[in-house]
């Protein structure tokens, strides 16, 4: 990365920082786009040149939030299922307690939860995260623009994962600690897989050679 670059990511990262921390000391809709320009020292044009939906401060995983199925189909193991490469690494990102996956602290939870706003963008990530894993499934699997079972898979697929996040963050509300919620989402997670595996087992699996 460039000296240009690596100024220009600086820069995100402060805007973001800064802008979280008032969403969590006020409240996401009480902050405004202001706000987060005096706190993080930059011009109102720079936090929106960064950042043109204010949501996307709160949320600023959504490039990775969006990519990851897709991109952990696209990255499976030989003779590995759509399925199993999404089982493997979700079950790592538990471990790992992955803030995109959900992992967060209970101010941060709730900030989302209390924010029609930020409850309305999240859903649009998921959105566009099962369309990115459609789209992927239907490159590795030769699939037609007329073929819809990428669509469908890939709707089974993301609703396990919209409903396992959101799992995580009523947990998080409950006052579970990051152990606690690993451990019941591994049990959970595992339930939800076990029930894709009679139709999705043998699909998109990626050839030994």
């Amino acid at each position: 990365m460039g000296l240009r670059e690596m100024k220009k990511q600086q820069t995100r990262q402060n805007i973001s920082h800064q802008a979280t921390r008032l969403f969590l000391r006020h409240g996401f809709d009480r902050v405004t786009i202001a706000d987060v320009a005096e706190a993080a020292q930059v011009a109102k044009m720079t936090v929106t040149n960064y950042f043109p939906r204010k949501e996307d401060m709160a949320l600023d995983l959504h490039e990775v939030f969006v990519a990851l199925l897709a991109r952990t189909v696209a990255e499976r193991a030989p003779g590995e299922s759509a399925l199993a490469a999404l089982r493997r690494a979700f079950l790592q990102a538990v471990h790992g307690h992955e803030a995109v996956i959900g992992f967060s602290g209970q101010d941060f939870a709730r900030m989302i939860t209390e924010s029609p706003a930020l409850v309305a963008r999240l859903r649009e990530f998921h959105e566009e995260r099962e369309d990115a894993l459609a789209a992927v499934l239907a490159a590795e699997t030769g699939a037609g623009p007329d073929d819809v079972l990428p669509r469908f898979v890939a709707a089974q697929l993301g609703g396990v994962h919209r409903v396992l996040f959101q799992e995580v963050l009523r947990r998080t509300l409950d006052g579970e600690t990051h152990e606690e919620i690993a451990a019941a989402l591994t049990a959970t997670a595992a339930t939800a897989f076990d029930l894709l595996e009679p139709g999705l087992a043998g699909y998109a699996v990626r050839p030994l050679s």
